[in-house]
């Protein structure tokens, strides 16, 4: 039996809601999802259902229905089978929050007296919202506010009758009268309780006839369950790092963000999101599908051998058992086409990562942490790698900009010529290193810095890297802009070989160049409130930024030039998407085409996308031309900004950098250079 305190002070797991910036709710951390209402924000539709299938009688009654408990208890006696129920609303509040849900008389009775006390120390209204607020509706949702959102994705007010008898109806066996699983014999349970509130008077017979020819569930939700999406997530990865991020937080010592129902307030902008859920899905479905048609197993018997191996080694079956049924599974594994398609499947499985920073602010506004494909086919996928921020790879040509900004702190400007012909030094340890791509250059051809940089010429960023500037001083500089991975101070440095990096470090160090040398730092959590709104965790709303890291004159030449990659570069593929949007960036592969790049900005955003593998063994050589990073990556940027600058109510504008128009004349033309 529940202490007067415990009666007075109802423990309930309350799920922790994660908001975007844009008060949308993305996800929960929960125990049991629920998240409370006040009794105003229950529909009155929603009360009757529950009293005239549940308790007829709520009103009048003390806790217990003594007529009914004697009609069971006769029951029970001569048939001699299971306990039939005969709990009033109030025992079953009392069952739900302080007893076990074991089925002995001895529970009954203990019921029963519960429900008396509660009875004494609540009003009628409080034990409805109580009950109502803790009552398990199935799908992972307790109370009505998470019911009303899992199978109508609506609140509570905005119910209709029939959609409160259908709620109700899943009461009696959430399981049972599931309307996804079950859904004929959850209409039949609906328009019983619709029955019974016109027996009662809670509604009119034309009210009772349009609500039972009301669809059971609405389209959007009946799509989104049989695609299989119905519980996905908006941004699975940006969740689980907000997770890692608030475990690790000292100030939240004394809260467990699964049971105390925090509010988490994001950076994240929801429609933005949406947008790059979308940019991401539309390239990868027939970029996938153009992969999938060139690669060739045939011809990768090796890998495909390691990769088998590999796989069963790390099969829990295969690690759960030992000696001879070991060996016996191992084989047995070999042998299974399904085991070795799967195993084929999640090779060849393209990765994403994708991520958009605000300029001003460092917020992230948007993030994609794996492919689609790979999302739909795992369940745990949230908790799966995170491509923008766990993953670091060589970023090919997309690391130029720094050896560019370093030669014009040199001294150089856009139009300073460099010759651009084959090129070769020999080293402090003795190898001569002759970078491949020199473009259409014969010896003696000269390029202004601007051409080579949207051409992308290899020779020349290594004349610059060695000639006009030095690995030690573009090290420096990136790690000012915000790489702080590891970079090697040595001349491959200029084509991207340097050191591997994750796409968040690329996007952060390119928002120099739209903010004219100032850099913001990083923000992803805005507020963090406990179950009552008392601020627990919160950020300044003036970002912390980081000012004169390069001179508002070079950050000018640098996004003069980069808008030449895009206007007649390595990127001209993006025109296709956003033709009247001031875009500038850089495409990067790396020489073994495991790894594709762009990291690109407005005046406004910077978004960095890379394309790859989980294992750099496989790649897209065998897509030549089209596996590089202007023909990969390029196209979701230029996806993902039209959606965002097309759309209206977004708070991001289409504007033009602040050039010094008087040095510069048009953006760099010229031929339209090769990939690189």
């Amino acid at each position: 039996m529940p202490s007067i305190y415990e009666l007075e002070n109802p423990k309930l797991n309350y799920a922790t809601q994660i908001y975007s910036s844009d008060g949308h709710l993305i996800d929960n951390f929960f125990v049991e999802r629920r998240v409370d209402l006040q009794y105003e924000q229950i529909p009155e539709s929603m009360i009757k259902a529950l009293i005239a299938t549940e308790d007829r009688i709520f009103y009048k009654h003390w806790g217990v229905h003594v007529t009914r408990i004697f009609k069971a208890a006769l029951k029970n006696i001569f048939s001699g089978g299971r306990p039939e129920g005969a709990s009033t609303i109030t025992m079953q509040l009392a069952r739900n929050l302080y007893l076990n849900q074991d089925v002995k008389l001895s529970r009954k009775i203990r019921e029963a007296f519960t429900a008396l006390q509660i009875e004494r120390n609540y009003t009628k209204e409080q034990i409805l919202q109580l009950y109502l607020n803790s009552v398990y509706f199935g799908r992972g949702a307790y109370g009505l506010n998470i019911a009303s959102k899992v199978f109508f994705d609506k609140t509570p007010q905005t119910l209709t009758i029939g959609e409160c008898a259908t709620l109700v109806a899943i009461l009696k066996n959430p399981h049972g009268y599931d309307p996804f699983l079950f859904p004929d014999r959850s209409l039949q349970r609906r328009n019983l309780v619709l029955t019974l509130m016109l027996k009662q008077d809670y509604i009119t017979p034309e009210q009772f006839i349009k609500s039972a020819e009301e669809p059971l569930l609405p389209t959007s939700t009946r799509e989104a369950n049989s695609k299989g999406r119905f519980d996905r997530l908006l941004a699975p990865h940006f969740v689980e790092m907000i997770r890692q991020d608030l475990r690790e937080d000292s100030r939240l010592i004394n809260h467990d963000l699964y049971r105390d129902g925090l509010v988490i307030k994001t950076t994240l902008n929801y429609q933005i999101q949406k947008y790059a859920n979308q940019a991401v899905e539309e390239h990868m479905k027939e970029f996938q599908a153009y992969f999938d048609s060139k690669w060739k197993w045939s011809k990768n018997q090796e890998l495909l051998s390691k990769l088998i191996e590999k796989a069963i080694r790390s099969n829990s079956r295969y690690l759960a058992i030992k000696g001879a049924e070991r060996d016996k599974l191992a084989n047995t594994l070999r042998n299974s086409e399904k085991f070795i398609d799967s195993v084929k499947n999640a090779a060849t499985t393209i990765q994403v990562g994708l991520v958009v920073l605000d300029v001003k602010t460092g917020d992230i506004v948007a993030m994609v942490g794996a492919s689609p494909k790979f999302i739909n086919q795992n369940p745990a996928a949230k908790y799966s790698l995170n491509h923008v921020t766990q993953i670091k790879r060589q970023p090919g040509s997309c690391f130029k900009p720094f050896i560019y900004a370093s030669a014009l702190q040199k001294g150089l400007n856009p139009f300073s010529e460099i010759e651009c012909g084959p090129f070769s030094i020999e080293l402090s340890t003795g190898e001569i290193w002759a970078p491949s791509g020199s473009g259409s250059c014969e010896p003696g051809d000269t390029r202004s810095l601007a051409s080579a940089l949207a051409g992308s010429i290899n020779s020349v960023a290594a004349r610059l890297i060695t000639q006009v500037t030095n690995p030690e001083d573009v090290v420096n500089l990136a790690k000012r802009m915000g790489i702080t991975s590891p970079l090697g101070a040595y001349p491959a440095l200029a084509l991207g070989a340097g050191g591997d990096v994750s796409p968040l470090e690329m996007a952060h160090a390119f928002s120099t160049f739209p903010g004219f040398g100032t850099v913001a730092k990083i923000r992803f959590l805005r507020e963090v409130d406990d179950h009552y709104g008392n601020i627990l965790i919160k950020q300044e709303r003036r970002p912390v930024i980081t000012r004169g890291i390069i001179a508002d004159s070079i950050a000018s030449d640098m996004i003069y030039m980069m808008r030449g990659v895009i206007n007649s570069g390595t990127a001209t593929v993006i025109k296709q998407y956003l033709s009247n949007v001031e875009g500038a960036g850089k495409t990067g592969t790396t020489n073994d085409a495991a790894d594709a790049w762009f990291t690109g900005y407005t005046p406004e955003l910077v978004c960095a996308v890379w394309l790859g593998f989980d294992d750099k063994r496989i790649n897209f050589d065998c897509l030549g031309g089209y596996g590089y990073g202007g023909r990969t990556a390029a196209p979701i940027w230029g996806r993902l900004m039209s959606k965002i600058y097309r759309d209206p109510n977004l708070p991001y504008k289409l504007r033009t950098f602040s050039l010094r128009q008087a040095r510069f004349g048009i953006a760099p033309q010229g031929p339209n250079f090769p990939q690189e």
